[in-house]
């Protein structure tokens, strides 16, 4: 079996790092959790541990998970604050303790007795970001919204560019809103699994949010017997279906990788009624994406929205690949894709 390792598309050098490890014998679990360490320290990316975006109150909250599939055990951080490499710090939940999931000032209190070093998680970019969004959130509070383009810092401007806002800000949907996370799950050649998910969750959340991330079935399930899914997006959706047990437990009763993926989408189609998460043609405005390891090393990444990518590893070196996708983002079009992502 072929050493291989799958992430999120943000962990290109994650799933690098992770398949070498592997392949000098490493514990599976200890390869995924220092690739994404990787990401948990990068200030460039807005989405995991140092520099991700803050809660409402210029917080930032990080929560983790781990699970292990040769001994079936998991560990969970949620709602901490100033522990930059979250990751780990589950892993030590589910080495020193008898529980599975620690959140908020009782995370916090653990990472300080381990020894794990506090600092402020919020870097300068992140404060911008976060300040203009309190600037042109609502036309009812105190902020005033910048008066044109010119007022707004460059880098802060790209951003919200990126999301299809404007400077003055248009209310941020749940479409556009910025989320993000990093899963990584691999396989070593003796065909034992493991995964591990990051984030610092939804920005501008309501202080103590917690989304799917840290909770064992909903961000991330491994079976050894069987295999692993994790996912990124929305968590709100994600914890409503259990959609990581259900990924697992969908390739348990026959059905490959390419197929549970598409049929977790599937069911939050399905789910998904309130008419603020759906746009006008009745579909989810939101993005979800999984990705999905099986025993056999077969695997697959499915997007609710496409086009877009995830990271892979194995005998044939770390890239970046295709997801499969249920529906196509009009301005993002490509020739020969039709918008239910086949092709």
């Amino acid at each position: 079996m072929p050493v291989k390792v799958i992430a999120s598309d943000n962990g290109l050098e994650a799933v690098r790092l992770a398949h070498d490890l592997i392949q000098q014998g490493e514990d599976t679990l200890e390869a995924v959790v220092r690739g994404v360490t990787l990401v948990e320290d990068d200030p460039n990316d807005l989405t995991v541990g140092y520099g991700g975006l803050p809660n409402e109150a210029g917080d930032v909250e990080v929560d983790a998970a781990v699970m292990h599939g040769p001994t079936h055990r998991a560990g969970g951080v949620a709602a901490l604050k100033n522990i930059k490499h979250a990751a780990r710090l589950a892993m030590k939940v589910m080495e020193t303790t008898d529980h599975s999931l620690l959140a908020g000032d009782g995370a916090l209190e653990f990472a300080r007795t381990l020894g794990f070093p506090e600092e402020n998680l919020l870097t300068e970019k992140a404060r911008k970001i976060w300040l203009h969004w309190k600037r042109i959130r609502s036309r009812n509070d105190s902020w005033q919204a910048p008066k044109s383009e010119e007022d707004v810092d460059p880098e802060v401007l790209e951003f919200f560019r990126k999301r299809k806002l404007n400077y003055a800000g248009e209310p941020i949907s749940e479409q556009n809103r910025p989320t993000g996370t990093i899963h990584c799950a691999g396989i070593n050649s003796a065909s034992d699994l493991s995964c591990v998910t990051t984030t610092s969750g939804l920005a501008f959340k309501v202080p103590g949010r917690v989304g799917d991330s840290p909770l064992i079935g909903a961000g991330l399930y491994v079976d050894n017997e069987i295999g692993s899914c994790g996912s990124t997006g929305r968590g709100e959706a994600n914890i409503r279906d259990v959609c990581s047990f259900a990924g697992v437990e969908l390739m348990r009763h026959g059905m490959s990788p390419l197929e549970a993926g598409r049929e977790l989408l599937q069911r939050i189609c399905r789910h998904t009624t309130e008419p603020r998460l759906l746009d006008g043609e009745g579909r989810p405005n939101f993005g979800v994406r999984f990705y999905l390891l099986a025993k056999s090393g077969e695997h697959a990444a499915v997007s609710m929205w496409g086009p877009t990518k995830y990271a892979f590893a194995d005998e044939n070196g770390a890239r970046i690949e295709q997801c499969d996708y249920l529906f196509e983002r009009q301005d993002k079009k490509r020739t020969g894709e039709h918008t239910d992502g086949t092709r």
